[in-house]
């Protein structure tokens, strides 16, 4: 099975370029659904006792535990430390059940995947990229988005340069849907013949 990693810097469309690939049929691993979900169950109890008073209703409260972490690196490297494992264990059991069904493809879907080393473990890496202007307006548009937030989710993500220079495909996505998912499926094509090289 070959293992495809997709990354991007916030506001790129990676969220709607996996889409592209799941409506392809490729089994996908969304890290930040992932979290997610381990933000309203299992990380709950130990994200509550690392930092209280980040709990509403049962679930952590994501703007609250933004707030500790944001610019803090070893609160960071702590929430890290709770949620990766969590993680890492979700894509493992999605890649077993992938292979057991004989899925050609499967697709990791991680935020930080060339700050994490994750892309030693995917055999190709797509990266999702838009100009600079467009990447800025779509993420000013999100709720509670301001000029500091996109800074400092900015200043942990690899600059959009070096991301493309160290890709296996680039998805364009300010061409429009139909052009990116053009894309997607020339993509699928020309890994249905490479080898894999995983570590």
């Amino acid at each position: 099975m070959f293992v495809l990693g997709l990354t991007g810097s916030v506001g790129m469309g990676k969220s709607t370029t996996a889409r592209f690939f799941a409506e392809a049929g490729v089994p996908v691993h969304d890290a930040d659904a992932v979290v997610h979900r381990l933000y309203e169950g299992e990380a709950v109890a130990a994200i509550a006792e690392a930092f209280p008073g980040t709990i509403t209703d049962g679930k952590i409260d994501r703007t609250k535990l933004a707030a500790r972490v944001l610019g803090d690196a070893a609160a960071l490297k702590r929430l890290e430390d709770i949620v990766h494992p969590l993680v890492h264990e979700a894509e493992r059991k999605l890649l077993v059940e992938a292979q057991a069904r004989g899925d050609k493809v499967a697709l990791l879907d991680i935020p930080l995947l060339f700050e994490t080393g994750g892309d030693k473990r995917v055999d190709a890496v797509v990266v999702v990229t838009a100009p600079p202007d467009v990447q800025r307006a779509r993420v000013m548009e999100r709720p509670g988005m301001t000029l500091e937030k996109l800074e400092s989710i900015l200043a942990r993500q690899m600059p959009d340069a070096e991301k493309r220079a160290r890709a296996d495909f680039v998805v364009d996505t300010s061409q429009g849907f139909e052009a990116a998912r053009a894309e997607v499926r020339a993509i699928l094509d020309a890994v249905a013949t490479m080898p894999t090289r995983r570590t």
